[in-house]
């Protein structure tokens, strides 16, 4: 299981990227968040768990604990595997209520990170912000 959204929060994210003076290392942060992200398992890696609007491969499977989405998430790029483990660290571990009225864009906002992202790396990850408020709704 991953350990974003219960033990690295947003605010861990948040707080780690100020830190940083220059966009390249702080694109080596996100990348090194996404190596902490474990490995799907091929079983996953199916159709039905692509996110579509991505320009990597990405796959996304949920399960539910009482009242409590748990999300895991794999990618093929090193990139988008730490831009997913930032969304899930927003998501993960926490009720549909809350998925549901969590600030994404403020976060995004805090972090500085649309306008450093190309276009189409920008899209996928609403793509899979998306995916998770609708599994949520």
């Amino acid at each position: 299981m991953s350990q974003f959204g219960t033990e690295i929060t947003t605010d861990d994210i948040v707080e780690t990227l100020s830190f940083f003076d220059s966009w390249e290392d702080r694109y080596k942060y996100i990348i090194d968040l996404g190596r902490e992200l474990p490995e799907l398992d091929a079983s996953e890696r199916t159709d039905s768990n692509l996110v579509r609007g991505c320009q990597s491969q990405v796959w996304l499977v949920s399960r539910e604990e009482g009242d409590t989405l748990y999300f895991d998430a794999d990618s093929d790029a090193f990139i988008v595997k730490g831009l997913l483990a930032v969304v899930l660290a927003a998501y993960n571990g926490k009720t549909r209520e809350d998925i549901q009225a969590f600030p994404i864009e403020d976060y995004f906002e805090q972090l500085n990170l649309l306008k450093h992202l190309s276009p189409t790396r920008g899209n996928g990850l609403k793509a899979m912000v998306s995916r998770i408020q609708a599994t949520a709704a």
